[in-house]
């Protein structure tokens, strides 16, 4: 059944309904282990949606988010601002603050956000904002502002998130080095996969990473990258086989640099609904020992989310 909107929102058409049921991963995370990008979506009586925003999700609460945690087998939560939730950070800021600790976040500010409201932020959990290039996703904001907020957020040790598409890093490189704090990308700045690994465009990518130590990476999206799919072949576990290589290069390079995230509720898919369980069993193929696994999933979140 179709999961329901609350308050005066109806969901945007075709809109796809996080997965119901996740699978148990055979893959048993290590001690602490962080899902470090996921969101909460209202609920929309509760927490409006924002006028501007370009969709409307299905309901996705704070309780079942910890739920999805239990579940899978991990700790903790980094729970990123929606863009459906736009600069209105409260869905967000609430789960945190009924997390018990277990939770950390990523906000959506503007330029006119007060210091005080940073710090009540902070205090509450937050710390990082991001910032989202994707354009069908958030209308342009220019970059002086994003410099502007980044200097700001700087003074309480937070860091940068962006989100991107590969073929845009060019024109936003000289931006993404001018940032004063650790920078984090998402899903690996969304690499065509189609392409080589060793082609130019993840090159690039990886020369982004190589020469500029404050910049972090989440491995994470593979349901959002792949074009060979969730289905595994000849009896093998290679589900989103193609976004592997990719993945993989980037944890074996820079391990004391990469993060992973289920990105639950899955917000804007159009092929299929991933099973979370099965999303966690893609963590062995890309972090193949158990050192590189707890780099991943516990030593590197909680270095940067949790050291005060």
């Amino acid at each position: 059944m179709s999961k329901p909107t609350s308050g005066d929102f109806t969901k945007t058409a075709g809109w796809m309904d996080w997965y119901t049921g996740p699978a148990k991963p055979t893959f048993k995370l290590p001690a602490g282990a962080v899902d470090a990008h996921c969101h909460v979506f209202g609920p929309g009586a509760e927490f409006p949606y924002a006028p501007e925003r370009k969709y409307t999700p299905c309901d996705a609460s704070k309780t079942q988010l910890f739920a999805l945690r239990d579940h899978l087998g991990f700790e903790k939560n980094v729970i990123v601002q929606a863009t459906c939730h736009g600069a209105d950070n409260r869905a967000m800021v609430d789960a945190l603050v009924h997390s018990n600790g277990k939770a950390r976040g990523v906000a959506t500010v503007k330029r006119s956000v007060t210091d005080e409201e940073l710090q009540a932020m902070h205090d509450a959990g937050v710390r990082g904002v991001r910032f989202n290039f994707v354009k069908r996703l958030v209308d342009f904001t220019p970059k002086d502002e994003l410099l502007e907020i980044a200097g700001r957020i700087a003074k309480f040790g937070w860091h940068v998130v962006i989100y991107f598409e590969a073929v845009d890093l060019p024109e936003l490189w000289d931006f993404f080095t001018a940032l004063p704090t650790t920078v984090v990308v998402d899903h690996m700045g969304r690499p065509d996969v189609s392409l080589p690994v060793d082609g130019p465009q993840f090159a690039l990518f990886e020369k982004f990473m190589r020469e500029h130590t404050n910049v972090w990476s989440k491995v994470s999206c593979p349901e959002r990258l792949s074009v060979t799919g969730p289905k595994a072949l000849n009896g093998e576990q290679n589900a989103y086989r193609d976004v592997i290589p990719f993945a993989r290069r980037i944890v074996e390079q820079f391990p004391d640099r990469v993060l992973w995230g289920t990105d639950w509720p899955h917000p804007n898919l159009k092929d299929h609904m991933p099973d979370d369980g099965l999303l966690v069993d893609f963590i062995p193929h890309i972090a193949v020992t158990p050192e590189l696994q707890r780099k991943l999933l516990v030593d590197n979140p909680n270095r940067l989310y949790w050291k005060d």
